[in-house]
Parts: C-alpha cells; sequence; structure tokens
C-alpha cells in the first residue's frame, strides 16, 4: 500500500474531469492514487484513457439491473473491492440512491458546471445564457441525495461573454473543473475538509485575497 488516498472515479463520457486527476496523481502534486475506474457505458471515452494510463477500468453496463438500487449495490462491491476511499464523480450520468451514499458517507464528490445553488441539473451553461447572467462557473460538491444540493466545496467563476455559446461557455468553464476538481480532492486527502451542516470549512483556511469581480467593468 503507497499510504495515498484511493480513489474510484466513476464516469460516464469522454474523461476529461478524469484526466486531470490521472496527470496531478502523476506528477505527484495530487496526493492521491486512481484504483479503479468504473462506467455504466462500455463505449465511454473515460475507460479508453484510464486503461492508457495503467489504471483498472470495468464497464458495469446498468442496463440488466432491474433497479437503481441493485445496481448501485454492484457499484459498491466494486468500489469495495478495490480498496476506495474517495469516491469521484467525473461526469457518470447517473443518480445515486441511498445504496451507494449510505456506504460512501461524506466521501463522494461532484463536479457541475454552474456556480450552485443556481442551475442544477443538465444543461446548466444553456440555462446560464437563456437567463442573462454575468458570471457562470462551476462547483465541487460532496453528494447528498438530491440533484446537486450537496455542500459546496470549492467554486470557479467565469465572466459570460455577449458573444458567447453554449460551447464557448462551456470549454471556458471546462478549463476551470479541470484546475479546482483535483484541488478539491488534493484538499480531502491532506483531511482539511469538515462538513459543518450546509458548510464545508477548510482547515487552516484557504487565503481568499481581496479582488472583487464586475462583469462588464466598470470603466473602459
Amino acid at each position: 500500500m503507497s499510504g495515498k488516498l484511493r480513489l474510484g472515479i466513476l464516469a460516464s463520457g469522454g474523461g476529461t474531469n478524469l484526466q486531470a486527476i490521472i496527470d496531478r496523481c502523476a506528477d505527484g502534486s495530487l496526493p492521491a492514487e486512481i484504483a479503479v475506474v468504473i462506467s455504466n457505458n462500455p463505449d465511454a471515452g473515460a475507460l479508453e484513457r484510464a486503461r492508457k494510463a495503467g489504471i483498472p477500468a470495468r464497464c458495469i453496463d446498468h442496463r440488466p439491473f432491474t433497479s437503481r438500487e441493485d445496481y448501485d449495490r454492484a457499484l459498491v462491491a466494486a468500489l469495495r473491492e478495490s480498496g476506495v476511499e474517495l469516491v469521484v464523480l467525473a461526469g457518470f450520468m447517473r443518480l445515486l440512491t441511498e445504496v451507494l451514499l449510505d456506504a460512501f458517507p461524506g466521501r463522494i464528490m461532484n463536479i457541475h458546471p454552474a456556480l450552485l445553488p443556481a442551475f442544477p441539473g443538465l444543461h446548466a451553461q444553456k440555462k446560464a445564457l437563456e437567463y442573462g447572467v454575468r458570471f457562470a462557473g462551476c462547483t465541487v460538491h460532496f453528494v447528498d441525495n438530491g440533484v446537486d444540493t450537496g455542500p459546496i466545496i470549492l467554486q470557479a467563476v467565469v465572466p459570460v461573454l455577449q458573444d458567447d455559446t453554449e460551447e464557448t461557455l462551456s470549454r471556458r468553464i471546462l478549463q476551470q473543473e479541470h484546475r479546482i476538481y483535483p484541488r478539491a480532492i488534493e484538499l480531502f486527502a491532506q483531511g482539511r475538509l469538515r462538513i459543518e451542516g450546509r458548510r464545508v470549512l477548510i482547515d487552516p483556511p484557504l487565503d481568499p485575497g481581496e479582488s472583487a469581480l464586475v462583469n462588464p467593468p466598470l470603466e473602459g
């Protein structure tokens, strides 16, 4: 055993957030190791990324299962078999049941492409543009039994530009996702995160800086 935090990554798609975590683990800046990558989609690019990095990769297809609970029991068994300590959702397109939540209490993270609690669920970037917000972004949070409602760990803010489309805004948000997701995992690995009610406290606290964001700028 390496003594590093053992991660279990659940992904359904291409796995760009997975790749960001792989890269940080590989360069030694993230004190964690990916024990297993699991997908419900046999064609997920995340599985190929894991295999290229020499990481155990498994497809547990949800379609043969008669209930979400039965599927989550299979996930729990696979995660425990790999000695997973923190479950990381990286574009995992499944709602979790109490089966998985109870197996890893306070030890499941997700990233969402919006500044929660605004715009939970699917198509968050499209919703942000349609609403006319001046700032969008992404949120890393612990997972609870709601949809994107768990306690917030880190957020990154991205200004919405006047000519933004859903695609251009999504690309800029994704760049920030790749920065803050590994950082949130790092804070967990260091034992610095503590949940109190709806708040996640970081000990010792991070320096917040003193800058305020204004979009569009007040001058110029």
